[in-house]
């Protein structure tokens, strides 16, 4: 009886592995097991401010701009869609300003850039200006330092995504990128720029009294591109007469870096943060997809101030998560994902976020709210912990003894744990575990990526509509498909009869293409092949 009862064990736990196996699914699950991760890559140069208060230095100084690239080991793809992912840390070094997070080397950081490399994408970890001074004494001092800094962030970002255009275009493409497919996602402060990076598309939209500041009785634009550059960060930006100290006048603050490409993005993804103005949103902007906990004390989630979050000072009042996201949704940028249909089996593993995200976005599909209710503190009522990111943790033991220079004293995992007392990897991962679950369905439609989820809700159309022709079919070594005049074959997809996905070509754009056989056993396989007018199945035999 116990042998019977492994055996039987065993073979529930084999169909479930051969039943999870053939599940597998680039761009949806986890087809690759390591990641190759290319570390420092420059993406531009520029002039930061982080060092003019030190004494001695009285120009912006050019300071390379990194990334750390990770990539799915052993792809042969060479055309993967490209995530930029941009670091949280309030655009002040870290650890000086008390904080344990805020750099490229951030856990929860690599835990998702690794994730999302193992299911195919590329995934660029981009660093980026820092430098403010949020101890300003006035409130207009602190806005005009805080939207200089997220100015050079959006620079930046563009930047980051000019760099890779430019060596698609220019040189080897050497990191496999297909650059009509590109993400931003920015966790933290890094919200800040992908949303404003997304819709940021004229000068005149800061233009806003709250971003003006009182120059000796005269209302003047906090950025201005003559001075900070456009932005794009395409041309130059040079300190004027007059400009206040710590400034030198005839300084450069901005550098051009690969002009003559576009710095357009094709989705946008924020992990907090906030948007300086929703009327910056416009009907033309890509889709978002947000997360935000709905009592962020620091970056509103609704509307609000931003808080500083070291000295708890005011800054300036901008849009949260859940304002964009029901602007985004009265424009339509987000109807690509009202076509998703969560009861088709296909979605079964993601409609569950979905559904949870539901009971709170106010029908904004594409955010997700984090219900995280704030920590009672008896001692101070006033004084309650809010948990502003929950997908964040550390090693409480590497900060024992590292301090910060705002509240000397105390060590940071004290400071941390304050804001995050119930951090820990599980947590964290958790959480991590929901955004992903809720992004991936998401951008399989967004970017129009070869998901089976995405494909099977596609027109099907006649091979004879479009002349389809497979020859020879059965083959031996490889198969050769064409179609008709004026109608290009974009993706073909190739699938064993038990629904695993086994190779894929994308953009094609061709009338004519070879599949090799490789190191595909023989039978039969279903071959989708993807045009402007909707999806082809067709079988295929290898003898």
């Amino acid at each position: 009886m116990l042998m019977r009862k492994i055996f039987y064990f065993l073979t529930l736990l084999l169909c479930l592995t051969v039943t999870f196996a053939q599940a597998q699914e680039r761009y949806l699950d986890e087809v690759f097991t390591d990641v190759t991760v290319t570390n420092n890559v420059i993406y531009g140069v520029n002039a930061t401010v982080l060092y003019l208060t030190v004494p001695g230095i009285e120009q912006a100084v050019p300071q390379a701009l990194r990334m750390n690239v990770y990539e799915p080991a052993g792809d042969t793809e060479t055309e993967r869609p490209l995530i930029i992912y941009l670091h949280t840390g309030n655009f002040l070094p870290q650890p000086t300003f008390c904080s344990t997070t805020g750099n490229l080397e951030d856990a929860a950081l690599k835990e998702i850039c690794t994730r999302l490399a193992k299911r195919g994408y590329v995934v660029a970890a981009a660093d980026y200006r820092l430098g403010w001074n949020p101890s300003a004494t006035t409130q207009d001092e602190r806005t005009y330092q805080l939207l200089n800094a997220a100015f050079r962030g959006i620079q930046d970002t563009r930047t980051c995504v000019r760099y890779f255009k430019k060596d698609y275009a220019e040189g080897a493409n050497q990191y496999g990128v297909d650059t009509s497919r590109i993400t931003v996602w920015g966790q933290g402060t890094g919200g800040y720029m992908s949303l404003s990076a997304a819709t940021l598309d004229k000068y005149e939209d800061i233009l806003l009294p709250k971003f003006t500041i009182d120059f000796m009785g005269i209302p003047v634009p906090m950025v201005i591109p003559q001075v900070n550059g456009d932005i794009w960060g395409t041309s130059v930006g040079i300190v004027p007469f007059g400009a206040p100290p710590p400034f030198t006048v005839g300084d450069t603050l901005c550098y051009i870096n690969h002009p003559g490409y576009s710095s357009d993005f094709q989705l946008c993804v924020n992990m907090g943060g906030a948007l300086a103005d929703t009327s910056w949103l416009d009907d033309s902007d890509l889709p978002m997809i947000s997360y935000h906990v709905t009592n962020d004390s620091f970056a509103p989630y609704k509307e609000g101030i931003v808080i500083v979050p070291t000295t708890g000072d005011l800054v300036v009042e901008v849009q949260g998560s859940y304002t964009v996201q029901q602007k985004a949704k009265e424009l339509g940028n987000n109807a690509v994902f009202a076509n998703i249909p969560w009861s088709d089996p296909l979605f079964a593993p993601y409609k569950v976020y979905t559904d949870r995200a539901n009971e709170e976005n106010d029908g904004a599909d594409g955010l997700f709210p984090f219900i995280y209710p704030a920590i009672f503190n008896p001692q101070n009522p006033a004084d309650s912990i809010t948990v502003t990111a929950p997908w964040e943790w550390w090693v409480q033991s590497e900060w024992d003894t590292v301090f910060c220079d705002f509240i000397p004293g105390i060590p940071l995992n004290l400071l941390g744990l304050a804001t995050n007392p119930f951090m820990s990897e599980t947590q964290g991962m958790a959480y991590v575990d929901t955004i992903m679950g809720y992004f991936l369905p998401r951008a399989c439609y967004a970017l129009d990526l070869p998901c089976a989820i995405n494909t099977s809700t596609k027109e099907v159309v006649s091979s004879e509509s479009v002349g389809l022709n497979i020859m020879p079919n059965p083959a031996t070594d490889q198969v050769q498909f064409s179609s008709m005049p004026g109608r290009p074959m974009l993706d073909i997809l190739l699938y064993d009869l038990s629904g695993r996905l086994m190779e894929t070509h994308l953009q094609i754009n061709h009338n004519h293409f070879t599949v090799e056989r490789g190191s595909l056993p023989s039978g039969m396989y279903l071959a989708k092949v993807r045009f402007e007018e909707g999806i082809v199945t067709e079988k295929v035999l290898f003898r």
